[in-house]
């Protein structure tokens, strides 16, 4: 049987989930050091119906997307708001139909601009992607004409090598949607287009880019046993590979983005099936490729159908939203232990008018270590609210990009970086402060991978990830030899050195002299060819060959 459409999903989910609610009388627990805050009741005429998630730009304001609404026409909005509430709507995008207006949500990238899609404008009606100003100056970069995809539904992602990855719900070759690769400028390539089967159909997240490089995502339906799928495709080549393929105990359509936590593996969520039938939170080992169920939702207590994904906060624990279910049935904000998956529910929805109702999208975690999110529904005018949830996490910093060699320009985000006197990446670096949720830099030469530091006169401040430092192979001498042979490598960043290979073949002997050199034995069985070093920053491979005598 053909899955439900997405647009037809979300109508069902949101405007009829009377249908499907079990109204609970249970009492809310109120959590200690906790306190939840509306922040902006939408009324249509500022957008409605909020599906994407915020992000927290160069400036300190946080900037999303609504799906309909917004004065002078009904196809949804581009806002700004503070962390204290005052909204500013920025664009309105105009149209007489429902479901045209942006649905995934915003990235803001290194370049400064923000970057979003469309479901079904442009010159085809099949969806755009487009580019934004922080001040909100709209530019169209690609119009999809369902050759290359229909209904763009994700967030994009700003790989390391600079361009743009996304994905769109149908469309291509086969109608199930497609990756797809895109300029800053706007030229699209489309990787892959999905053909249902084992790699699964209609991908309703967007794409991470872990440690490896690879990108990771996931098909929310079809797949081997007809649940949707988890996903890699490579950013150089396009080689796409499937994963896993959900069976339905293990959960079913996977709805959010997937986040590599700092323990190496991607977390994530389904939205159906599972034990009860309501969704799942789920681990999986890239490295082995086994997933593991952490916790079954079951429309109770603990809420069902969590659409927007997890995300990892400064404490190392995940937090998400459910869509239903909670207290009152509207929905919660849970935590979950990634360790021992145990959740707790930290809010239910619906116990006022007022505080929203039905979150679609994910959580973000501000600076200022509070986390901010949206509702769909509820409010005031039942047009969906902008909340935010305080849980006593402290700040933090926060860089962009989050990998780079050193002389690469960073950008370092946070609250009240007035005063810094101190930044390094494991050595200090050269800094300034351009504002007080602003310090821009370089990675230093002897940086290292591992959590940024900011010194404020409030204290210091670090990282809510590693920010890995990219290696460089410049040359190695000799040029040739046997086995046995002693070779030096020279390049930048090597002091982390954790393997090191000759034609593919690991050399296990070798030793790390400096951050600029290495000295390694030619392995038996070596082969001649490239020479790859990986560090805990990642991987480098030399641009000569190394020839075995």
């Amino acid at each position: 049987m053909r899955p439900i459409r997405l647009a037809r999903l979300g109508k069902l989910n949101w405007r009829s989930k009377a249908c499907f609610l079990l109204l609970l009388c249970l009492t809310a627990i109120t959590l200690p050091a906790q306190t939840f805050t509306i922040l902006h009741n939408f009324n249509g005429t500022d957008g409605a119906y909020v599906l994407g998630g915020l992000v927290q730009t160069t400036n300190g304001s946080l900037y999303g997307t609504t799906d309909v609404g917004g004065a002078g026409g009904n196809g949804g909005t581009v806002f700004k708001i503070s962390t204290s509430g005052t909204l500013t709507s920025l664009h309105t995008f105009s149209s007489s139909g429902p479901d045209e207006g942006p649905y995934g949500g915003l990235i803001q990238a290194t370049n400064g601009n923000l970057y979003g899609t469309t479901q079904n404008f442009g010159t085809y009606h099949d969806g755009t992607v487009f580019k934004i100003t922080l001040s909100g100056m709209l530019t169209t970069l690609h119009s999809f004409d369902s050759t290359d995809g229909t209904d763009p539904s994700a967030r994009l992602v700003q790989a390391a090598n600079g361009s743009f990855y996304g994905t769109t719900y149908i469309g291509g070759a086969y109608d199930w949607g497609t990756v797809f690769k895109m300029t800053s400028s706007g030229t699209l390539t489309t990787l892959h287009h999905f053909a249902a089967g084992t790699d699964g159909a209609e991908p309703a997240a967007g794409l991470t880019q872990a440690i490896d490089g690879n990108l990771y995502g996931t098909a929310a339906n079809e797949g081997a046993s007809g649940w949707g799928t988890v996903f890699m495709i490579n950013p150089k080549n396009g080689k796409f590979t499937v994963l896993h393929g959900f069976d339905g105990t293990d959960g079913g359509e996977p709805y959010g983005d997937l986040v590599q936590s700092t323990d190496g593996n991607l977390y994530g969520t389904t939205i159906s099936a599972g034990t009860y039938g309501y969704g799942t939170v789920f681990k999986f080992n890239p490295t082995s490729g086994k997933l593991t169920t952490l916790f079954d939702f079951d429309n109770g207590a603990d809420g069902g159908w969590p659409y927007g994904g997890v995300i990892e906060a400064t404490d190392g624990n995940l937090y998400g939203t459910t869509n239903i279910g909670g207290a009152y049935g509207q929905g919660t904000i849970f935590k979950i232990v990634p360790t021992s998956g145990f959740l707790t529910t930290l809010y239910n929805f619906g116990s006022t008018i007022t505080d929203g109702a039905n979150p679609y999208s994910p959580l973000v975690q501000d600076t200022d270590g509070t986390f901010y999110g949206t509702t769909s529904d509820g409010g005031t005018s039942g047009d969906g609210t902008v909340f935010s949830l305080s849980v006593g996490l402290g700040p933090f910093v926060e860089t962009q990009t989050t990998s780079g060699k050193v002389g690469a320009a960073v950008k370092i985000l946070g609250t009240n970086l007035t005063g810094a006197t101190n930044v390094t990446f494991g050595t200090p670096a050269v800094f300034k402060v351009a504002s007080s949720s602003l310090i821009t830099t370089t990675v230093p030469n002897g940086a290292t991978t591992g959590s940024v530091s900011v010194t404020t006169p409030d204290g210091t401040l670090y990282g809510n990830q590693q920010f890995r430092v990219l290696p460089q192979i410049t040359s190695f001498t000799p040029p040739s030899g046997p086995v046995g042979t002693s070779v030096k490598i020279t390049g930048v960043s090597l002091t982390q050195t954790l393997k090191i290979t000759f034609g593919g073949v690991n050399a296990p002997s070798f030793l790390v002299n400096s951050d600029t050199q290495v000295t390694v034995t030619v392995p038996a069985g070596a082969k001649t060819g490239k020479i790859a070093i990986t560090t805990a920053g990642g991987g480098a491979t030399s641009s000569g060959t190394f020839t075995v005598t």
